[in-house]
């Protein structure tokens, strides 16, 4: 159970750093400030494709979700 969050800890942090450096140096005449919305907005958007897919992989593999372990 460390493992993934070991990994959560350095993937969604280093996506953030990635894209805000990413969109810096792609749309120089932003702020600082739109680039960190937009980087924001994106990891947000990456962990909730990844929760869904995750919570459709749970509930399909369980004959009943509620007493399924």
């Amino acid at each position: 159970m460390l493992l993934p969050l070991a990994w959560g800890s350095l993937f969604f942090p280093g996506l953030f750093g990635l894209c805000t450096w990413g969109l810096r140096r792609a749309r120089p005449a932003w702020t600082y400030n739109d680039c960190v919305m937009i980087s924001t907005r994106l990891v947000s958007s990456v962990q909730a494709v990844l929760a869904t897919g995750s919570g459709i992989i749970i509930i399909r593999s369980c004959s009943n979700v509620v007493t399924d372990s």
